[in-house]
């Protein structure tokens, strides 16, 4: 049998409009546990914009495109997708440490913002999320379960913009 385990290495990908109101999932897995996009890095030579790029399209239906965006279609620009230079080391939660290699413990999480020019629709992933809400940031803050999530989304005020 070929296992393959999760890379530990992944993004967390903070989805906002210029208002500052925030799109949160939840998991399917944990209902109660509310976050922005999540995900890992398909192979160590995916790079991280497009473990991002990826996971935003299958975790929500948005497409980040580099021609023309057409909103109406749920494409934002991916000049509006921001690497925010920052990286969380933290402990896998035991619940989900099974998905990774026996002996990994930590998972170093790069993280993302993108910035849409309205609260799109989403279209979930059943077997991921639940449901998908948009809050203003520090209500969506408030609801995610994880301090890196929460952390990174009441950095809005000095994050946002394409280019923040």
């Amino acid at each position: 049998m070929n296992v393959t385990y999760k890379i530990p290495q992944s993004v967390l990908v903070v989805i906002y409009t210029k208002e500052l109101d925030v799109l949160l999932i939840e998991r399917a897995d944990r209902p109660g546990f509310w976050q922005s996009v999540t995900g890992s890095r398909d192979s160590l030579s995916e790079p991280l914009e497009q473990t991002a790029v990826r996971e935003v399209f299958e975790e929500t239906g948005i497409r980040i495109v580099t021609t023309e965006p057409h909103p109406e279609r749920h494409e934002v620009s991916f000049d509006c997708l921001c690497d925010w230079k920052t990286e969380n080391v933290f402990e896998i939660f035991s619940v989900w440490r099974h998905r990774f290699a026996p002996g990994v413990t930590e998972n170093t999480e790069h993280v993302y913002g993108l910035l849409v020019p309205e609260k799109f629709p989403v279209v979930l992933a059943p077997k991921e999320h639940l449901n998908a809400v948009w809050l203003p940031y520090r209500e969506a803050a408030a609801k995610c379960f994880s301090y890196t999530n929460r952390d990174a989304i009441l950095q809005l005020p000095d994050r946002s913009g394409c280019h923040g």
